[in-house]
């Protein structure tokens, strides 16, 4: 069997370049779909009931601190380990390890609730993580929002060393 690593992934899958970094492809987005009010606008919109991509990072990329308007479950598929930063509702800087190796803290699955700020990178030098991310309502970019570093260094001024490191 030929070694997997990041550029077998890559080819094999497909994968193209993320513009919050990494690599991906959809996978899945449901042929149903919901009209949706989000709070915090009162215009109606149409989203899919599901949306699904593999997600590919390699150590010493950046994924940058980003937010989307629906919960995101992440799962762990091969390489090392993953660390999904996340600040919650709390304004709490809580950081997920999605990997297989349970006693150590890790969790194949792990939930990012929506409206929460998140980013991620590989846990370990000189390697890669492929896991999945499954959106529900289904993901669309208008939904994205990329972190604006003065913005929330104003709301998080306890969290200034993450956020200097995760935006751009």
């Amino acid at each position: 069997m030929k070694e997997r690593d990041s550029d077998y992934w890559k080819a094999k899958l497909s994968l193209t370049p993320h513009r919050e970094g990494g690599y991906f492809k959809e996978i899945y987005r449901s042929e149903g779909s919901s009209n949706l009010i989000r709070e915090g606008d009162e215009r109606q919109v149409e989203r899919n009931h599901g949306t699904a991509i593999y997600f590919l990072l390699q150590s010493g990329e950046m994924n940058t601190l980003h937010r989307i308007k629906s919960d995101e479950v992440w799962h762990f598929y091969d390489g090392s380990r993953l660390a999904v930063h996340e600040i919650d509702s709390a304004g709490n800087l809580i950081t997920h390890l999605l990997g297989l190796d349970i006693e150590s803290g890790e969790s194949p699955v792990i939930v990012i609730k929506a409206g929460n700020w998140f980013c991620a990178e590989v846990a370990d030098a000189d390697t890669y993580t492929l896991a999945g991310c499954t959106v529900s309502p289904g993901f669309d970019f208008d939904d994205f929002e990329l972190a604006d570093k003065k913005s929330l260094l104003e709301v998080y001024p306890n969290h200034k060393e993450f956020i200097e490191k995760f935006t751009i």
